[in-house]
């Protein structure tokens, strides 16, 4: 059910960002300034029929090569086009062929708008969850990305899994998507539009982490959330008081990440190199690291830092050598809520 009423609800019941019934598949967020700048260079019709939740436009992405799990109209592969640069590449992967058809058809056009030699897109008709029936080498990406499209997939776990063996080692999930507060009734996965709006197929962050670790992506970091209102009383009926909220996540594909936060008196500075964040790099919601300042981290941290394509741009200080227990302010708590997902140059940089 949960595929063909995606395809549906997505291909022909909705006609556009207005038709949504809750801010669930909306995206809030005040982009910044890059992201403004790049969607000024897509297409109005992709615009239109973009339902993502987030912003997934990660840090130090030019040269790299992306893919989109459920890329929609394209509007985030056309931005993330722009991001990588004519050496990079982005592959989009969707199962709604209408969506696919808009994103195909301005192909050409925005090619000639980002001055490209030649396209550096393209997108794929596939289903997330079978995304070893397609013609994608393991190993060969960089950084995947997806937004509000997990939550509609009955099984979880296999795109999980498929995106931890596409990834290059050191490479990233970077995505956006729904959680729940608690476990959603599975009678309500039948409900087409709670389905569509996507609530009824979102996780309940626990089982999320579990799903993730057990798929090999040992540190899930949460990088920005908020609560999503459900303004539509006859939905709001059904949910039955069920919290739900959108966030964004970061999962690395690195060896020897531990299953907590481990001190071992290591430190990094910020050499302020990164394009759009020279005063700032926000790793995720608790470790905003000010350029030129030594900030004490975990070990987990300092290899999603030294290990990726983030290495460049820091100094690192100290090695593993000493093991000091675990680091302070290490918790499992829930992690959305009051602060959930803010950063703030004041804040020390403790893990979550």
């Amino acid at each position: 059910m949960n595929f063909q009423n995606s395809q549906d609800y997505y291909g022909s019941v909705l006609t556009g960002s207005a038709d949504l019934k809750t801010d669930a598949c909306c995206t809030l967020e005040a982009p910044p300034p890059r992201v403004v700048a790049a969607l000024d260079n897509v297409h109005e019709e992709v615009k239109a029929r973009y339902y993502g939740c987030g912003l997934v436009s990660p840090q130090g992405i030019e040269g790299c090569h992306i893919l989109d799990l459920g890329s929609g109209s394209g509007q985030d592969a056309y931005l993330l086009a722009q991001m990588v640069g004519e050496s990079g590449s982005v592959t989009g992967v969707d199962a709604t062929p209408a969506q696919l058809a808009v994103a195909r058809d301005h192909e050409e056009w925005h090619r000639e708008r980002f001055g490209y030699a030649k396209s550096n897109v393209r997108f794929i008709e596939g289903d997330i969850e079978k995304l070893g029936e397609l013609d994608l080498a393991p190993g060969s990406f960089d950084v995947i990305v997806s937004n509000c499209v997990i939550n509609l997939v009955a099984d979880k776990a296999a795109v999980f899994a498929a995106a931890h063996d596409l990834l290059k080692e050191g490479g990233e999930l970077y995505f956006s998507d729904v959680y729940s507060e608690r476990r959603v009734p599975r009678e309500l996965l039948d409900d087409p539009v709670l389905h569509g709006e996507c609530l009824s197929g979102a996780l309940y962050w626990g089982d999320f982490v579990a799903l993730a670790k057990a798929a090999g992506f040992l540190d899930p970091r949460l990088v920005t959330s908020r609560p999503l209102g459900i303004e539509d009383k006859a939905i709001a009926a059904k949910l039955d008081g069920i919290a739900f909220h959108s966030a964004t996540y970061r999962l690395f594909k690195l060896p020897g990440l531990e299953s907590q936060c481990e001190d071992y008196g290591q430190a990094v500075r910020y050499r302020g190199t990164m394009p759009g964040e020279e005063r700032m790099f926000e790793l995720d919601g608790h470790h905003a690291i000010e350029a030129g300042r030594m900030v004490p981290i975990c070990g987990n941290s300092w290899k999603m830092l030294a290990d990726t394509r983030f290495a460049g741009h820091f100094d690192f200080f100290g090695d593993f050598s000493t093991h000091y227990g675990v680091f302070p302010d290490c918790g499992v708590a829930v992690p959305f809520g009051a602060g959930g997902g803010e950063s703030s140059a004041s804040a020390p940089a403790a893990c979550c």
